[in-house]
């Protein structure tokens, strides 16, 4: 097959800049794709509303200045968290 096509049909609502972004990602790889899919899924689980707990907002406190530092995740550290969205 020289190539295949998808069609999805849907009734639905989107800001501009959804569609803007899902009209980008449709050009990613399909790897690529896939991740993107899974972060706006992990999302989705969360609900419409989400509050951070202070647990979680200290931990986020605590990334912001690992970032500063210049200290980040390795190759292997990064696929080992998406590994786990991926269940």
């Amino acid at each position: 097959m020289l190539f295949s096509t998808t069609f999805l049909c849907y009734n639905v609502i989107m800001t501009e800049l959804m569609e803007k972004a899902l009209a980008a990602v449709g050009n990613w790889p399909t790897a690529r794709q896939n991740e993107a899919a899974e972060m706006l899924l992990a999302l989705d689980r969360l609900g419409e509303t989400y509050h951070a707990s202070d647990e979680e907002l200290a931990a986020i406190d605590e990334a912001l200045a690992q970032a500063a530092r210049g200290e980040f995740a390795t190759e292997a550290e990064v696929e080992a968290a998406f590994a786990r969205f991926r269940r």
